[in-house]
């Protein structure tokens, strides 16, 4: 490294001007992050990444196992078409699946909720009942798959059959139809589907990566001093004269006659440029 004595150049000044002072010059700043990505490909910036990745992951999990309430589902599945014969012709079929739309509204229906409700002796409102509900029909079939989410595994399979159960018979009764045939009933689900715990700890592991990253970026952008005589011109219109090697290239000891030196040309460089922004 190197200090640089500086004296005014008398016929061409480069000092930029007041309003472009808090603009940010992307070249730079593309260098600065370069520079302090060296730092990072380090040993020792790879122990500072690691730890930060790290400590998110930790805090991820921390969240994910003590905060977040584990919600499992269950499905019963019901087969719309259902006769007493063995024959079934065409219509049937495009009645069948037709009517699957009329099928998945009766499950939206206070009547229905009341009846499950009841039955199990649950203490949900109709608005819960139906956030825990989800009644879909899977492309090109006359199947309704009943599932229901809940926190506890035991109770959303007994729901999911219910609602199977006091489906098929509503419909059966209100729409004077054969009532649907419960192709499938709900298991009781032995894991979680949600949250999602090896997600959640990659996205803290990243996240900690990422401030790491921002850390470097914060750095460049508050870095207010002059790094070369380049910048020097360029800032305040003032050349060098010369340039004085630091032995060792190591930086002079706090309180040293050289930096109190530098503090005073940098202040005299400040007060005669009308101030920019930056340190020498």
């Amino acid at each position: 490294m190197q200090r640089d004595t500086l004296t005014q150049e008398p016929y061409r000044s480069e000092v930029r001007p007041q309003q472009e002072e808090d603009t940010i010059d992307l070249l730079e700043l593309c260098m600065g992050l370069l520079d302090h990505w060296k730092f990072i490909a380090a040993v020792e910036g790879r122990r500072r990444a690691a730890e930060h990745a790290a400590a998110g992951a930790v805090l991820a999990a921390l969240y994910t196992f003590l905060l977040v309430t584990p919600l499992y589902k269950a499905t019963s599945t019901i087969y719309v078409v259902s006769r007493n014969d063995s024959v079934l012709n065409l219509s049937d079929i495009q009645i069948g699946s037709a009517l699957t739309s009329d099928y998945i509204k009766v499950f939206e229906m206070w009547e229905v909720h009341e009846k499950v409700i009841s039955a199990l002796d649950l203490d949900y409102t109709y608005t819960q009942m139906d956030n825990m509900l989800s009644v879909t029909n899977a492309n090109d079939t006359r199947m309704l798959d009943i599932t229901v989410t809940d926190a506890d595994p035991e109770e959303a399979a007994a729901i999911a059959n219910k609602y199977a159960e006091v489906g098929a018979s509503y419909i059966a009764e209100k729409m004077k139809t054969d009532e649907p045939t419960i192709m499938s009933s709900a298991r009781v689900p032995a894991n979680p589907f949600s949250p999602s715990k090896s997600k959640n700890i990659l996205l803290g592991f990243l996240a900690g990566f990422v401030l790491s990253c921002g850390v470097v970026v914060l750095r460049v952008l508050l870095d207010d001093t002059y790094k070369s005589a380049e910048e020097i011109r360029k800032y305040t219109g003032m050349v060098v004269l010369a340039s004085v090697p630091l032995v060792g290239g190591t930086e002079p000891k706090k309180g040293s006659n050289f930096q109190r030196r530098m503090k005073r040309l940098s202040k005299d460089i400040r007060r005669r440029v009308g101030g920019t922004g930056r340190k020498a």
